[in-house]
């Protein structure tokens, strides 16, 4: 091939000789430059090229090792509002979104300011450290262990029901109302019907004294029913008691006694009954508390009957 030279027009004034080969093809100046019929190919353009046409600017695609990755250099012009950077991978101008048909690695989702990231599936799982929301609605079975405390300001709704440990074993709250527990349930109150209870003792409780010569107290919040072993004077007043509580006393003489009675109990007509003295006399006082409190105690008693 014959090496010539070429003359440029050089737009400072002048010519400019370029010296290269000529071929079948066109004009080339070393390895770089071949000016054909087509146009001019290089290796590389450098400088001012914004009255180029026919070009689309927006994103070009570079690999990695192993990888590929895309880098979005610039904004798609004109008309054009997708493109197509790779196979299943669209760069869409008018939302400025990147689509694929899969993505694989880690996803960072980190912004400096606050996004929506609406649409966001995954299958089979999708896996995060942390989740921090107002609201979350879960439409499956919501499952979590290692759970420390729950804390909640409001109402808790377990529409299924409550379980306490494992199923059948610590106590069971089920939707329509029923408690089931295997262990002990303390309260401080009970209410309502307790016919079906098992293992308590329903009825009067009874207070068991012995008296010799000295003031016997009764207490009336302990037990309704009082039974004394009476022997030599002895006085007989009380302690506590609930307004309405009714009350029996019965008095067993062990020996010679005379039994009174404190300023609390009130009989009828205003005067004490005159009890039997003798050893083994049996008498029965019934009394209903009619007041309690600062302003003293009141038992409104009946009539003694004596079983001698």
């Amino acid at each position: 091939m014959a090496q010539t030279k070429a003359q440029l027009l050089n737009p400072l004034g002048g010519q400019i000789n370029v010296t290269g080969i000529i071929t079948s093809g066109g004009f080339k100046v070393g390895t770089a430059i071949s000016m054909v019929e087509a146009g001019i190919k290089a290796g590389a353009f450098y400088g001012n090229g914004s009255a180029l046409t026919g070009i689309t600017a927006g994103a070009t695609l570079s690999s990695g090792s192993g990888s590929q990755r895309v880098v979005l250099t610039g904004q798609t012009t004109g008309s054009m509002t997708e493109v197509a950077t790779d196979a299943g991978l669209t760069y869409h101008s008018g939302t400025d979104t990147l689509t694929a048909t899969t993505f694989d690695g880690a996803l960072d989702g980190n912004a400096t300011t606050a996004t929506n990231a609406s649409g966001l599936t995954g299958t089979p799982d999708i896996t995060i450290r942390n989740l921090t929301g107002v609201a979350a609605t879960f439409t499956g079975v919501l499952t979590y262990e290692d759970v420390t405390n729950v804390d909640s300001v409001g109402v808790v709704t377990a529409r299924a029901g409550i379980e306490f440990g494992l199923a059948g074993i610590g106590g069971t709250i089920t939707a329509d109302g029923n408690a089931e527990f295997t262990g002990v349930c303390t309260a401080t109150k009970y209410f309502g019907d307790g016919s079906e209870l098992e293992g308590i003792s329903v009825g009067l409780t009874t207070e068991s004294l012995i008296s010799s010569g000295i003031v016997t107290t009764l207490n009336l919040t302990a037990a309704q029913d009082h039974k004394l072993s009476v022997t030599g004077i002895v006085t007989v007043t009380c302690s506590g008691g609930t307004e309405g509580d009714s009350h029996t006393v019965r008095i067993v003489n062990s020996g010679t006694a005379t039994v009174g009675f404190s300023t609390y109990f009130l009989f009828p007509s205003g005067s004490p009954p005159s009890l039997p003295t003798a050893t083994g006399a049996i008498s029965l006082i019934s009394f209903t508390v009619n007041r309690v409190g600062t302003a003293g105690t009141q038992l409104l008693a009946g009539a003694s009957v004596n079983f001698s």
